[in-house]
Formats: structure tokens, C-alpha cells, sequence
């Protein structure tokens, strides 16, 4: 009895160290031991014994192809489905972070989550563009873009059914505040016209974005007039004059927040300092970097948990499908396995070939996974609402980064489908094996 439960605590442990080692080490760790295992497999009596015995395993695969497409496939799924679904929240949140910049700052009333929820009268709007720490054009003006931004019901191109899109109404000094943001055809709006600029991504998402349009914005007619690209959340968007925007959506005066380019990047603590200082202002202030990262962090940490869970239950099918198809390999190797247990080859070395044999093929399989999710994925363009309840549209990446942790989960996948067939395989009795001559 001790035995035994001294041999299942060994096999949870095995259990534990094998996946923990697999999914948490970087790969510069699991390289490190790749290189060890290597020199112990060629400078080690033991180490020769055990690779002679794997590559012998490995030379029947093409008598096993079946089982073996098995683990192949399988794994492939579930990489490739973990890849995808992890590209479309790297895609989004990088999206909103190339937004931000250090030396940009937004500012809202004390306690909005977002734009959406937050409001300011024109006071607050000229005492924040006030303070020292803001950068001012070649005639003093400080450059500070009061902005709203509202919600619209737009028709998609396609499918031809209303989507919602943001449309921000931004002051005349956006072009120095944001001077990423670049016309690509036609104007830029000129302010108190009816007119508009629609975001590239916007103008493919959309009907009626073409330059000369004329679009109907909350029962209003606006005219298209040209087209901007920034790479980030604003390519989304449509942007129009700040005051006809607020008029046109009933907000009077106020806006929702002051964007403002810094004198330099290490003079936010000094402004955010001054704008607490003030009692005359009741806002909070973040740089534009820090801002869109935390809009974008919600979702992301939404499709992240939605892929760990589906590729967790899709690597259980994969795991099932392993472990029959290294049980059967163990079986059709049973004469050959107690043959070298008799001529004096310990159960580590078998251990250690079926379980190099899985892994080769669970990594053969994360392989293909990976190469299927970029070639279908990899920029492929999709939207979905944003923070602020308007369509954000962004494009999947599939990352050197997410190709390694969908290759660490074909490892530990590999691992665990392949323990237990080479536990079995160690522990047979050699004079069990040794009937089937």
C-alpha cells in the first residue's frame, strides 16, 4: 500500500512540475533545458540508451500514422483555435494603446470611468488649457482640444443594417494636440460647417463615407469631406466640429473632456498636481497612454478568459485523443518494450522515449495549428463595441509571442497525453511482455 501511494504522489508530481514547467517557463528556460537534455542524451551512457530507444519509437510512426494524426490534429485544433482567439484580444487592446501618448493627457470630471460619463463647462475647459505645463502654438494658444463624443446609428456596408459608430466633435487645435492623425484624401472640416471626416476603418465599415457624401447624423445632413488615418482607436471614428456636435446632440456648451498636449512628457505630474491644486476644478487627469490602455483592458480580459476556457476544454478532447493513441503504441510495443527491460534497460528510458515521442508530435501539431490561425487570422479586420458603446474595429495579430504560448500548451498537452501510457509501459512486468513472444 505504501508503494502505491508513494507511486501516486510521484505521478501527481510529475504531473505538476511537467505542466507548470511547460505553460509558466519562458522559452528561454525551456530552451536552457532542451540544450541540457541534449548533452545528457550525447555525453551519458543512459542518456545514449534512452535516445537510441526514442528514435527507434519514432521510425514505427509511419506504421502508426493513424494514432498518430490523431495526437497531430487534435493539438492543432486547439492551438489554433487558442492563437486565433488570443490574436483578437492582442489585436484590440493594441489598438487602443497606439492611441495614447506620454505626452498627451486627457481630462475628465472627478469620477468618469470614460468620456461617455463624463461632462465640463467652459470654465474648466479654459482654466485646464491655463496651466503652465501645457504646450502653446507659435501664437500662445495653448493646445488643448475640448472634445464630445456621442454615439450615431450609421448603415454597414454588406449587410446594410444600422451599426454605431462614435462621432467626436473635436476643437480647432486636435491637429497640433494629435499630430499622428493625418488626412489621406480630401479636407480637413472646417469649423462651424456642417461637415465631416470619417477614420479609414470607418469609411470601410460604413455606407455613405465616400468624400462629397452627404450622411444624415441624428436626423441632421453633414457632408463627408475627407478621410484621416491615425492607427488606433480614432480610425473608428468620425470627427466634425465640437460645438455643431454638441449642438446637434443636445449638449449645450459642455463637453465631456480636454485633450492637451504636454510641454514634454515629464511634465504630467506637474500638470495633474496643478489641476488638483485648483479649487476651481473637480477632474482627475491621466496621460492618453494610460487612459486607452485601461478602456481596452476589460475586453481584452474578456476574450482572454473566453479562449483559455475553450481551448481548455477543446485540450481535454486532445488529451483523450493522445493518451488512446500512446496507450495502443504501447501495446503494439509491448514485446519490445520488455525485451530491453530484460536486457537491462531501466523504466526512465522508456518513460522518457514515449514521452519524447508525444511531445514531438503534440509539437508538430501546435505547429500546424499556429501556421493555419496566421494564415487565416493574422490582420484579418473585425469590430465589436468599445467603451464607448460605438463599434471599434481593429485588426487580429498573431505575435512571435502567441505562437510561443500556443506551442507551450501542445507541450503540456503532449505531456499529459503521454505520462500515463509510459508509466504503464515502465511498470509492465517483464514476464507479461515477454509471453506475447
Amino acid at each position: 500500500m505504501l508503494k502505491k501511494s508513494l507511486f501516486g504522489l510521484a505521478v501527481v508530481l510529475a504531473v505538476v512540475i511537467g505542466l507548470g514547467a511547460a505553460i509558466v517557463l519562458p522559452w528561454v528556460a525551456l530552451a536552457g533545458l532542451a540544450v541540457l537534455l541534449a548533452l545528457w542524451i550525447g555525453l551519458t551512457r543512459l542518456g545514449r540508451q534512452t535516445g537510441s530507444i526514442t528514435v527507434s519509437g519514432i521510425s514505427t510512426l509511419p506504421q502508426r500514422w493513424g494514432g498518430a494524426s490523431v495526437v497531430v490534429v487534435g493539438i492543432a485544433g486547439v492551438v489554433g483555435v487558442l492563437v486565433a482567439l488570443l490574436a483578437m484580444a492582442t489585436g484590440y487592446e493594441a489598438t487602443f494603446r497606439a492611441t495614447g501618448s506620454e505626452q498627451r493627457a486627457i481630462v475628465l470630471r472627478t469620477g468618469a470611468m470614460s468620456e461617455t460619463t463624463s461632462n465640463l463647462d467652459q470654465q474648466s475647459v479654459l482654466l485646464i488649457g491655463d496651466k503652465p505645463q501645457v504646450a502653446r502654438d507659435a501664437q500662445g494658444r495653448p493646445l488643448a482640444s475640448p472634445e464630445v463624443v456621442v454615439a450615431a446609428s450609421v448603415t454597414k456596408r454588406g449587410s446594410g443594417r444600422p451599426g454605431t459608430v462614435a462621432i467626436r466633435g473635436v476643437g480647432p487645435e486636435v491637429w497640433a494636440v494629435r499630430p499622428r492623425v493625418k488626412i489621406i484624401a480630401g479636407r480637413r472640416f472646417q469649423p462651424g460647417l456642417r461637415e465631416i471626416i470619417v477614420g479609414k476603418n470607418a469609411a470601410l465599415e460604413f455606407k455613405h463615407t465616400s468624400i462629397g457624401s452627404t450622411i444624415k447624423i441624428n436626423g441632421q445632413p453633414w457632408k463627408i469631406v475627407g478621410e484621416f488615418a491615425h492607427a488606433g482607436e480614432h480610425d473608428s471614428e468620425f470627427w466634425g466640429d465640437v460645438n455643431l456636435i454638441g449642438q446637434a446632440f443636445h449638449r449645450g456648451s459642455s463637453v465631456q473632456s480636454v485633450t492637451v498636449r504636454l510641454t514634454h512628457p515629464q511634465a504630467f505630474d506637474a500638470f495633474k498636481a496643478a489641476l488638483a491644486s485648483d479649487p476651481r476644478l473637480k477632474v482627475q487627469t491621466q496621460t492618453t497612454h494610460a487612459y486607452y490602455a485601461s478602456q481596452s483592458k476589460g475586453m481584452t480580459h474578456v476574450i482572454t478568459i473566453l479562449a483559455t476556457v475553450v481551448a481548455s476544454i477543446m485540450a481535454i478532447g486532445a488529451v483523450a485523443g493522445a493518451l488512446n493513441s500512446m496507450y495502443a503504441a504501447v501495446a503494439a510495443r509491448t514485446r519490445e518494450v520488455a525485451t530491453l527491460r530484460a536486457i537491462g534497460f531501466r523504466g526512465g528510458v522508456v518513460i522518457f522515449s514515449i514521452l519524447a515521442e508525444t511531445v514531438l508530435l503534440a509539437l508538430a501539431g501546435g505547429l500546424i495549428g499556429a501556421l493555419i490561425a496566421w494564415v487565416l487570422f493574422h490582420h484579418f479586420t473585425a469590430s465589436t463595441l468599445g467603451p464607448n458603446f460605438s463599434a471599434v474595429i481593429f485588426q487580429f495579430r498573431i505575435t512571435p509571442r502567441l505562437i510561443g504560448e500556443g506551442l507551450k500548451w501542445s507541450i503540456a498537452i503532449g505531456f499529459l497525453g503521454g505520462l500515463f501510457p509510459a508509466l504503464r509501459a515502465a511498470r509492465m512486468p517483464v514476464t507479461d511482455g515477454l509471453r506475447e513472444l
